[in-house]
């Protein structure tokens, strides 16, 4: 069956030719309201994305993916390997809160709050026209052979490009790694940790890759998440659209002609300028309905509103609307998927608050030591040992720790040690422990036993522990 003529753009991406070669996208310079607004957002989101690993709230960093060591922070609250069920509904939450903007709202995220985005845009595309022009000149300057020009202008963006590269890979892994490790690494000298320059170096490397060449192919190719919005969109989602029912008519576009009555002629809004794809970052054209190439940018919004104040026509012709809207004038409302994502969205951040409040600074874990059995004392004493793990959460040391034993009568005592120790911050103290009893007060062979770990004969933490003796014969 044949594709129609005006279908065929969906054979393939905007950004390849016929020919399957690459054809490279020089977008002209934004302009409008919307641009600005997305300025503004962007500068927030660059200067929140630079300084986060910076910033200490408590003590703690505020924003760390330590992958490593399976320790995070996330907006100061520590998570370690103990606390990774609280990672993980964390991240689901993010999931589905960009999942439930995206059906409402369509890809908003990638135009407006992802990192690609905003770097490409705000900051090395905006070196580009600092360096060689609007798209006109880049387009002359790309065609002209290798002169004294070309080769100044194309060294001095490929020397800032990559000066700004090496930048953002340090930030990623003051990420990775932490702001203290990080600064600590340097002052220490490259030398002196010769894994991290070299892992330096390659994200350097594949930054630079990703902003000065593969550029938005990470959008349309790489990403999965533009995949993902072909199943999450549908007629009722509020996205970047053109106004169809307006800008075609009856006859379709047609060129602008002063003092000419369109309406009378049956034609619609759209003068067929070009402007809408060619300040578009991903090369498509917006009048051939939703793609996945398009990243809701605003751009074209921007300059079709621009033209038609121009020629003396109403804006509004590429707007934020639904399919819906355009054909039916139906205003959004709340669709049954998207009060389901939102209860969904609801239950999980109340779940995780629970459990962010139920949290102790301190995790205990006592184990009976592996392969040994109990030990059978005078006076019909019952003799168990254990290993204790204990986490400090905090970035304070908890001094004076001790174990008492809750649940039963008898006797606790730690092995190589005072009966109390200091747990460093954000350590681990371990340890091994014996727990008597004298068997009157047990239960068979297996017993639970209730520990309290106390600083200052102040409770901070319980646990429980399996506690082994003789087996009774009834």
């Amino acid at each position: 069956m044949e594709t129609p003529e005006n279908e065929t753009f969906r054979d393939s991406i905007g950004t390849v030719t016929e020919e399957g070669k690459r054809a490279w996208v020089f977008p002209k310079k934004p302009s409008g309201k919307f641009y600005k607004y997305r300025k503004w957002v962007s500068y927030g989101l660059l200067a929140f994305l630079l300084l986060s690993p910076f910033i200490k709230v408590n003590g703690n960093q505020f924003l760390m993916f330590n992958v490593l060591e399976r320790r995070f922070n996330i907006f100061g609250f520590p998570f370690w390997p103990q606390d990774f069920h609280l990672f993980v509904i964390s991240m689901i939450i993010g999931v589905i809160f960009i999942t439930l903007f995206t059906v409402a709202f369509g890809r908003i995220f990638c135009g407006w709050i992802c990192p690609q985005t905003i770097f490409m845009e705000m900051v090395f595309r905006r070196i580009e026209y600092w360096i060689e022009g609007d798209r006109g000149k880049q387009i002359r300057l790309s065609k002209q052979p290798w002169n004294a020009e070309k080769i100044r202008k194309k060294g001095l963006k490929l020397i800032i490009f990559l000066i700004i590269s090496f930048i953002i890979s340090n930030v990623f892994l003051a990420y990775l790694i932490g702001s203290d490790t990080l600064i600590r690494y340097i002052t220490d000298g490259p030398l002196d940790h010769v894994s991290t320059l070299i892992s330096l170096t390659i994200f350097t490397a594949v930054f630079y890759f990703v902003f000065a060449w593969f550029r938005e192919q990470v959008c349309i190719i790489a990403c999965p998440y533009g995949r993902l919005q072909g199943v999450l969109l549908d007629t009722k989602s509020v996205v970047v659209a053109y106004d169809h029912k307006r800008g075609e008519a009856e006859k379709g576009r047609k060129k602008f002609r002063k003092n000419e009555d369109r309406q009378a002629l049956g034609h619609g809004d759209c003068i067929d300028c070009f402007q809408c794809v060619n300040v578009c970052p991903t090369g498509i054209d917006i009048r051939n309905g939703t793609q996945l190439e398009c990243v809701n940018c605003t751009a074209c919004i921007d300059e079709c509103d621009h033209i038609m104040e121009s020629i003396n026509l109403p804006k509004g012709l590429i707007k934020y609307t639904s399919e819906d809207n355009i054909e039916k004038k139906t205003p959004f409302k709340l669709t049954a998927r998207i009060k389901g994502y939102i209860v969904v969205l609801s239950i999980l951040i109340g779940l995780l608050t629970g459990m962010l409040f139920l949290r102790n600074d301190v995790e205990a874990n006592v184990l009976r030591l592996p392969g040994q059995l109990y030990e059978h004392k005078e006076n019909n004493i019952i003799s168990n040992v254990f290993t204790y793990k204990l986490v400090n959460k905090t970035t304070k040391d908890i001094e004076n720790v001790s174990f008492k034993l809750m649940s039963h009568k008898g006797g606790l005592k730690l092995v190589a040690t005072h009966d109390s120790f200091v747990v460093p911050s954000q350590g681990i103290a371990e340890g091994t422990l014996f727990i008597e009893i004298n068997n009157s007060a047990l239960s068979g062979d297996r017993n639970k036993v209730k520990i309290g770990v106390y600083t200052d004969d102040k409770l901070i933490e319980t646990t429980t522990a399996n506690f082994l003796g003789p087996r009774s014969y009834k």
